[in-house]
């Protein structure tokens, strides 16, 4: 059977068109194969990078770990070195710090202390005490003990002049020059209020005057044995005038027993009646003589710059008199608070006989 020319022609295209559209089917699939290998291909080698990426990942906790302990030795090591420097700073320092008492009175601040049982004349305790040091009003006792012992009339009445100014330290005084007033009276200030015009009055007024006077001072120092002491005027405001804390123990007991020294030095207070009819008050310059709690035998404060603030005084304590000597402190309050530890410890038996103790 013979088909028409047309219908031959579009079998022809048919089947052109079917070989085409098999062609392409199969490039299709064979870029579908090769696409599928490259991505498992891609996927494999992801795979394996992402293993390896995991892998330091996973050692990186493993290493961190390993920086921390070196650190943690290093931190024990610098603690442990610490420990052994504030370990030896702390003993370097007990070694070189002093013994001392622990007390709970805190220290005693005086650059010289002294502090003797004279029942028994131990040495409780002793600072500084090896060489001769002004005394500033201290000598007032020795003042004191050549006046007592002289025997002169304290009823003879002695007048304040321009001789007894002080023109050395220029200090001040309630006397005014042509105040009239008994010997005894004159002691009384001296001793208590530590008047120096008054002080100087009674030497002045010694038979032979002021010469004489500070002769009989010296003489009487040896006499009691005072031998590392000197006295060049009578009122203490010389530098001159010096003494040892053991020499000045030995003039605390000569003038408690003295009973005008011992009554004059512990008095709280005195009126004074001048001739001009005015009367005035006096007060001791040792505020621990009207505190009832202490019991004073003989007490006398001073001070000079030479000297610095000195206090010595002889108290009962525990039933015992002891002499305490303070000198070149540094304050009013600081010879006062040394004087009432120096009590606190002498009555807890706190204060051992240990010189170049620091308490």
């Amino acid at each position: 059977m013979h088909l028409p020319l047309q219908w031959k022609y579009r079998k022809s295209c048919l089947t052109s068109l079917l070989a085409v559209a098999l062609s392409l089917s199969a490039g299709l699939a064979v870029g579908q194969d090769k696409a599928s290998s490259t991505s498992q291909s891609q996927q494999k080698s992801g795979s394996g990078a992402k293993k390896s990426a995991e892998t330091p990942a996973k050692s990186a906790p493993k290493s961190s770990t390993t920086a921390k302990k070196p650190e943690a030795k290093n931190t024990k090591a610098k603690s442990a070195a610490n420990s052994s420097k504030q370990a030896t700073a702390k003993t370097a320092a007990a070694k070189a710090a002093p013994v001392a008492k622990v007390t709970s009175y805190g220290a005693v601040r005086s650059h010289v202390v002294y502090v003797q049982d004279l029942s028994s004349s131990a040495v409780l305790y002793s600072r500084n005490d090896d060489v001769p040091r002004p005394i500033a009003s201290i000598t007032k006792l020795m003042t004191a003990i050549v006046i007592v012992d002289s025997k002169l009339p304290l009823s003879d009445v002695i007048e304040v002049t321009q001789d007894d100014v002080d023109t050395v330290k220029h200090s001040r005084s309630r006397l005014a020059v042509g105040t009239k007033l008994t010997r005894a009276e004159m002691l009384h200030l001296a001793l208590m209020s530590s008047e120096n015009r008054a002080a100087n009055a009674l030497g002045r007024t010694y038979p032979g005057g002021l010469p004489a006077f500070v002769a009989a001072m010296n003489a009487k120092a040896q006499e009691i044995g005072m031998s590392r002491s000197q006295f060049v005027e009578p009122t203490g405001l010389s530098s001159d005038n010096v003494a040892t804390p053991s020499d000045l123990v030995k003039l605390l007991q000569a003038s408690a027993s003295r009973e005008a020294i011992h009554r004059y030095t512990t008095d709280q207070q005195h009126e004074v009646k001048f001739n001009s009819g005015r009367t005035t008050l006096f007060r001791n310059t040792n505020m621990l003589v009207a505190n009832r709690d202490w019991d004073i035998r003989v007490s006398k404060t001073g001070y000079i710059n030479e000297a610095g603030q000195c206090l010595v005084m002889v108290a009962r304590i525990n039933n015992r008199d002891t002499a305490i000597v303070l000198l070149n402190a540094e304050g009013k309050s600081t010879r006062i608070g040394d004087a009432i530890r120096i009590r606190q410890l002498v009555q807890r038996k706190e204060l051992a006989s240990a010189p170049d103790t620091v308490l």
